[in-house]
């Protein structure tokens, strides 16, 4: 049995859980999310929390009991409390800023890379060397930060590019290190 799956997930105040056939909606202060369930499984609601069963026991209703209780866990501390991803920017002249939900960012390229943020995110540049990725859906949120750090990633003999705040880059010695 699953450690995962068997551990129901509480629902705290002000957040709302509804099954509905084959959806599980979720609805609070930061905003709605609502994601299709699994067949191999059954979601109930009892009292305050959530409850996920498998139907089977087979290989499938095995791998989908925990993660549907994970993705469901996910969306019920997004709608509560959200996600927050940071980026720093490390490099001379390298810089981010946002005009027309567009985050414009100028990292070494002849020309400005441009990236549409996605509706139901929220980023912010609280200065011209930091972006910060907000939003209640979490694969959302990582998604968009990992693409903004896929544009130019932390090159290890600098430093230098986007990457995530607190990551550490491995700084390798040049070809003129002596061993």
């Amino acid at each position: 049995m699953s450690r995962i799956g068997k551990k129901p997930v509480a629902v705290p105040n002000g957040v709302t859980v509804k099954v509905d056939g084959g959806k599980v909606s979720v609805e609070g202060p930061k905003g709605k999310l609502e994601r299709a369930v699994p067949q191999e499984v059954n979601v109930t609601i009892e009292g305050s929390e959530v409850a996920v069963a498998r139907k089977r026991d087979d290989r499938v209703g095995r791998s989908m009991h925990g993660l549907t209780r994970a993705l469901i866990q996910n969306m019920v501390t997004g709608v509560s409390d959200g996600y927050v991803r940071k980026l720093e920017i490390v490099g001379v002249g390298y810089l981010a800023s946002i005009s027309n939900n567009v985050l414009s960012l100028r990292v070494g390229y002849a020309n400005e890379v441009k990236k549409e943020i996605p509706t139901g995110l929220s980023v912010t540049c609280p200065d011209q060397t930091h972006v910060v990725v907000q939003g209640c859906d979490k694969q959302l949120v990582g998604q968009f930060a990992a693409e903004v750090r896929a544009v130019r990633k932390p090159e290890p003999y600098k430093g230098k590019g986007v990457r995530y705040e607190g990551e550490h880059v491995k700084i390798k010695p040049g070809k003129s290190a002596k061993s």
